[in-house]
C-alpha cells in the first residue's frame, strides 16, 4: 500500500532544488506553506487552521513515509482523524456552563496525568517501531510523535497547555529531521518552535475570551 502511494506521488517527491546539499520536493514545499497557514490560524483561534491541517498532514504522512520516518507518517494520518474531532470541537463544542469553547487551563492533577502518559507511551513505541519497521531511529522518531498526540488533543479542546508540549515537539523534530536531511523542514520546524513560544504567550493573553 504504501510503496503503491509513493509510486503515485513520484513526481511529488522529485527534487525542485538542493539546500545545503539534500534534496528538496515540491511535495515537502507545499507542506511547509500549508502548515505555515495553519499555525497562523491556530494563533488566532481561526477553525480554518483544522481543514489546513488535514493537507498538510496528508503531504507530510506521503513525505515522512519515503524517508522510513514511519512513526511520523503514522503519526499525520491520525493528525487527519483528530483533526476533524477539533475542527467539530472548534465550532461546536460546549462547555459546562454551556457556552461555546474558549481557551484556558489544565488543572494542575490533569496536566501531570497526562504528562505521564505520554512518557510512558514513548517507550512503546519506540519497541514497536524498533521490531516491526526498518527505522534507523525509533527513539527519536517515537518522542515527537506520542508528545504530537498529545499537543494535538489539547489543542483541540483550547488549551494552553498545547503550545509548551509543541515547543518541546518542534525542539525535537529539528534534531530528527536535521539526521534525515529533511532541511526545509528543519526550518520549518525552527519557525514552528519561536512560533510556539509566541502561541503560547498569545493564548495566555487570550485566556477565557471567546472567538469565532
Amino acid at each position: 500500500m504504501i510503496d503503491a502511494l509513493l509510486r503515485v506521488s513520484a513526481p511529488l517527491l522529485a527534487p525542485a532544488f538542493t539546500l545545503w546539499g539534500s534534496p528538496v520536493t515540491t511535495l515537502e514545499i507545499v507542506a511547509c506553506a500549508l502548515s505555515l497557514a495553519m499555525v497562523a490560524c491556530n494563533l488566532r483561534v481561526h477553525p480554518l487552521g483544522w481543514p489546513l491541517a488535514i493537507a498538510s498532514s496528508l503531504l507530510y504522512a506521503l513525505l515522512f513515509a519515503s524517508y522510513k520516518l514511519y512513526g511520523e507518517a503514522s503519526l499525520q494520518l491520525f493528525f487527519v482523524a483528530i483533526s476533524l474531532w477539533g475542527w467539530w470541537q472548534w465550532i461546536a463544542a460546549r462547555q459546562a456552563d454551556g457556552q461555546l469553547l474558549v481557551v484556558h487551563r489544565l488543572r494542575p492533577r490533569q496536566a501531570q496525568g497526562l504528562a505521564l502518559a505520554t512518557l510512558a507511551a514513548w517507550p512503546l513505541l519506540a519497541l514497536l517501531l524498533t521490531h516491526t519497521t526498518d527505522s534507523d531511529v525509533p527513539w527519536l522518531d517515537a518522542l515527537p510523535t506520542v508528545a504530537s498526540v498529545t499537543g494535538q488533543v489539547l489543542l483541540g479542546r483550547k488549551l494552553i497547555e498545547n503550545w509548551p508540549v509543541w515547543l518541546g515537539v518542534n525542539l525535537v523534530s529539528v534534531g530528527l529531521f536535521a539526521w534525515k536531511g529533511l532541511w526545509l523542514t528543519v526550518l520549518l520546524y525552527a519557525v514552528f518552535a519561536g512560533l510556539s513560544v509566541l502561541g503560547w504567550r498569545t493564548w495566555r493573553r487570550l485566556e477565557g475570551q471567546a472567538h469565532a
